[in-house]
C-alpha cells in the first residue's frame, strides 16, 4: 500500500535534485502548488495531488491572490 505522500526518494526522482528549495521550484514549475517544505526541511507532496496534476485533471489558471495591499508604496491622501 503507497503512502499517501511521496517518499523523499519519489521526490528526488521527480525533480532530479536532492536539495529542498530546488525540488519545490521543479514541482511548483511543473503544476504541483500544493508542494510545500516542512518544519524539517523535507519537501511535501500529497500523492492524490500528483496523481490528479500528472492525469492532468488540475491545471494552473493563472490567478493569484492579490497582495497589492501588503507591498509598500506612497499612499493616496
Amino acid at each position: 500500500m503507497s503512502s499517501s505522500i511521496l517518499s523523499p526518494a519519489e521526490i528526488e526522482d521527480i525533480t532530479g535534485y536532492q536539495q529542498a528549495t530546488k525540488q519545490l521550484q521543479v514541482l511548483h514549475d511543473r503544476g504541483f502548488l500544493r508542494a510545500f517544505i516542512n518544519r524539517k526541511g523535507e519537501v511535501v507532496l500529497e500523492r492524490p495531488h500528483f496523481e490528479a496534476v500528472s492525469r492532468g485533471e488540475l491545471r494552473d489558471t493563472g490567478k493569484r491572490a492579490n497582495l497589492a495591499i501588503f507591498q509598500r508604496g506612497p499612499r493616496a491622501a
